[in-house]
């Protein structure tokens, strides 16, 4: 990583100095914040064929779901289990 000093990028690893460009501008990200479950038709047959889990549906208090992992956040922190509810297809989030 560049970082600016006196209208220059350098880097504090190996020393390598440039001037700032017209094209370097700072990169902002925001965060990406999820607010619903969204799951595409194509997964839907995966669906199917993921394992099952006894665990109590929060919408329906069915006791069988398919169950999945995703790495949502930063990966030196845990994944985050999704529950999908065999009964009512609500869908659901644990995180550890």
């Amino acid at each position: 990583m560049l970082t600016s000093s006196a209208g220059q990028l350098k880097c504090r690893k190996c020393g390598y100095i440039r001037k700032i460009e017209k094209e370097d501008q700072m990169k902002v990200q925001k965060k990406r914040v999820e607010k619903e479950i969204m799951i595409v038709d194509d997964e839907e047959e995966k669906i199917k064929t993921m394992p099952t889990i006894q665990i109590k549906c929060p919408k329906c208090e069915n006791n069988l779901a398919f169950w999945w992992l995703r790495q949502l956040r930063a990966a030196d922190e845990s994944e985050v289990r999704f529950f999908r509810c065999t009964e009512c297809g609500h869908t659901w989030r644990q995180y550890d």
